[in-house]
């Protein structure tokens, strides 16, 4: 575990050294025929073949390691898995990225990467939702889409001449608002099959990027905006109300309650312990601190707190060994 910048007592310090080195050992347990550090010697089989990869190198006829990892080994192929490190796009990511150009035909889009990400007018849904040939008036409109600053989601599209490309064509896609947008160090977070939560007891969303950008936000339904689209022009044309007043349905969609916004500032600062003490990111460790901090009826400032940090070192210590035992 990497060193902790907090201020403990003497009586929390030993709390989270014990939490911690139960971490460490149950960690070591499950990987120890797989993980390697530096000049570690990596037994394989030449006999059938071998293609060494990432992280590997052969030192006096021997595979061993240059990196501090897990071993991974696919068909010949072996390479170390490094434990901390940036993120490398994959085709097909959910990623949480931050708009910072306009340019022709296309958006360039920060997503915490060595490069920016490219995602073109092509490569997503108009907002009438029809399908169609991209105009010179949807280029001049790209602004009233997207403009500098507005936090996106979108999906990994792959790499072309001119960069990685983003996609996103579909209605979970798309401007984040009404939220917060929090970094954690990519390698906290593992690729799964859903990258999209909703919490219904605390009512948010909760978006967890493969590059280590998490939305957290209010809930939003996805409709069809084509029927939308109908909708509201059909309302169009029965009513045409005065432009300058606002009608107390628009004030009711444009405001969100305060229980909601303290949810969300709730599981953010679970995040952030989270990432502080070096624990993976899912949605069910990020549900069990939030739960664990209404239960013992903790402030949400007080969450950032020492004494919270020990808990949820302790209490994570507690759900592994259960998991193992099971």
């Amino acid at each position: 575990m990497r060193e902790l910048q907090l201020s403990l007592n003497q009586t929390q310090k030993v709390r989270l050294q014990r939490a911690l080195e139960k971490l460490e050992s149950l960690s070591s347990k499950a990987n120890s025929n797989a993980s390697v550090t530096v000049a570690d010697s990596i037994p394989v089989n030449y006999e059938d073949g071998l293609l060494k990869g990432h992280g590997t190198s052969e030192f006096n006829g021997e595979v061993v390691a240059t990196v501090c990892g897990i071993v991974e080994r696919v068909n010949k192929l072996v390479y170390v898995r490094a434990l901390r490190a940036r993120y490398k796009p994959e085709v097909g990511d959910i990623i949480v990225g931050r708009v910072i150009e306009v340019a022709p035909k296309r958006w360039r889009v920060e997503i915490n990467y060595s490069h920016d990400a490219v995602l073109m007018l092509s490569s997503m849904n108009l907002p009438d939702g029809i399908q169609r040939r991209r105009t010179a008036l949807d280029e001049l409109n790209m602004r009233s889409i997207f403009e500098e600053n507005d936090v996106i989601c979108a999906e990994v599209r792959g790499f072309q001449h001119d960069g990685l490309h983003l996609q996103a064509r579909s209605q979970k896609y798309g401007k984040l608002g009404r939220g917060q947008l929090l970094t954690v160090p990519p390698y906290l977070v593992k690729r799964r099959k859903q990258h999209f939560h909703h919490l219904e007891n605390y009512g948010i969303d909760l978006i967890i990027g493969c590059n280590g950008f998490i939305w957290v936000g209010e809930h939003v339904q996805v409709t069809d905006d084509m029927v939308v689209d109908q909708v509201n022009k059909s309302e169009q044309d029965d009513a045409k109300p005065d432009e300058n007043s606002i009608s107390p349905e628009d004030q009711e969609k444009n405001y969100t309650r305060q229980e909601t916004r303290e949810n969300i500032c709730r599981a953010a600062n679970a995040i952030r312990v989270l990432s502080t003490l070096g624990f993976n990111i899912t949605v069910e460790v990020i549900t069990e601190t939030v739960d664990l901090s209404t239960s013992i009826n903790v402030a949400i400032h007080e969450m950032l707190g020492s004494e919270f940090y020990v808990l949820v070192a302790e209490k994570e210590s507690v759900r592994r060994s259960m998991t193992k035992k099971k």
